[in-house]
């Protein structure tokens, strides 16, 4: 064999070890992204019950004197109203998102009393049967039912204060964030909450530069020192500046709370069409974020969770109409304003995000 052909076929032994070797990595990595898939998805729909709130909202219905009869097709758990037959969507993921008032790192804290104050507090509700993203603004003032600890961490018992305080009684971290989650699902009647993610605010210049910011038109004039605005103006929100239009509030002002809720749920808005756009173009982008927040954030969601959710979230969309409040009034306390949701306003908040119509 001259030397020429042997060094063809020695090229050609090359490519095909190549190829293979490609082929080989390629499958490994489609079969470890989909165990991921999978060992997300499971893992997801194992971290909460719905036993509590169907007991619950079952109840409540009875007291607001729905009749419930029992149909051909009833399960239990099912609710009338209205003379609608509704039932729980069992495929549905929600998350609890918090915006804790700490430009810092997370870190230790001093004190179990001192875990920071939840200024944002918002669930995202994932409908896989409508590829539907809502998200619920719950404004930080509202009164309910909060676990109570001394500085040396002993259970004192629960008392009815604003929910943002709910955080401040922990560790800063994975204790505030459980106790938090705890009593946005009793306010809500136990609603399983499948995972939570609380982010300090200073983490938001982060956040926001990394969709290449958000541009919108400001809904009140704000005037700060390191910040001026003024109503309806339009303006990209770059670095800071997107932290000064999500946390700055005139305190001094009633409901200014409420107000700086709306922006969070304008700014939220926008930014989740900016994060959709950044995911179809990069699959990648949950988790480049993840890691480039993750000294400033704390959550349950793990990365085969993520994973799960990323492949997810690609195809769903969200809109303005999927952007809810709850209703109520604020009023002012002895010391600080009360927000107090309206029961049946709740009542119906909840049927309409997390039940169906059953046909």
């Amino acid at each position: 064999m001259s030397a020429k052909r042997k060094k063809e076929k020695q090229i050609r032994y090359i490519l095909v070890k190549t190829l293979l070797g490609m082929v080989v990595f390629i499958f490994t990595g489609a079969v470890i992204f989909l165990a991921l898939q999978i060992s997300g998805k499971n893992r997801l729909y194992s971290n909460a019950d719905n036993g509590e709130m169907l007991a619950a909202l079952s109840g409540l219905a009875v007291e607001m004197g729905e009749t419930q009869e029992a149909e051909e097709d009833w399960q239990y758990g099912d609710i009338r109203h209205n003379g609608i037959h509704y039932r729980y969507n069992e495929d549905i993921l929600t998350f609890l998102f918090l915006g804790i008032d700490k430009m810092s790192e997370v870190g230790d804290v001093e004190s179990t009393s001192d875990g920071g104050q939840s200024d944002a507090i918002f669930l995202l509700v994932l409908n896989p049967h409508n590829k539907e993203m809502s998200v619920i603004g719950i404004p930080r003032d509202t009164m309910t039912e909060v676990e109570m600890y001394d500085v040396n961490g002993a259970y004192w018992g629960t008392e009815k204060a604003q929910l943002a305080i709910q955080h401040g009684y922990g560790d800063g971290a994975q204790i505030s964030c459980e106790r938090s989650m705890k009593a946005v699902s009793r306010l809500f009647y136990n609603l399983p909450i499948h995972g939570y993610c609380a982010i300090n605010m200073g983490a938001i210049p982060l956040i926001n530069d990394a969709v290449g910011g958000i541009e919108l038109q400001a809904l009140e004039t704000l005037d700060f020192k390191d910040f001026r605005i003024k109503e309806g103006e339009s303006i990209r929100l770059m670095g800071m500046d997107a932290y000064y239009y999500l946390h700055n509030r005139d305190i001094t002002s009633f409901n200014s709370a409420g107000r700086r809720l709306e922006r969070q749920k304008q700014y939220l808005t926008a930014y989740a069409g900016a994060a959709v756009d950044r995911l179809k173009e990069d699959i990648t982008f949950p988790v480049s974020l993840y890691n480039t927040l993750s000294r400033y954030m704390v959550t349950d969601i793990t990365v085969d969770e993520i994973s799960y959710l990323a492949m997810q979230a690609a195809g769903y969309e969200f809109s303005g109409e999927n952007l809810h409040s709850l209703r109520g009034a604020t009023v002012q306390g002895e010391t600080y304003e009360e927000f107090y949701p309206e029961e049946a306003a709740l009542y119906e908040l909840i049927l309409e995000v997390f039940y169906e119509e059953v046909e």
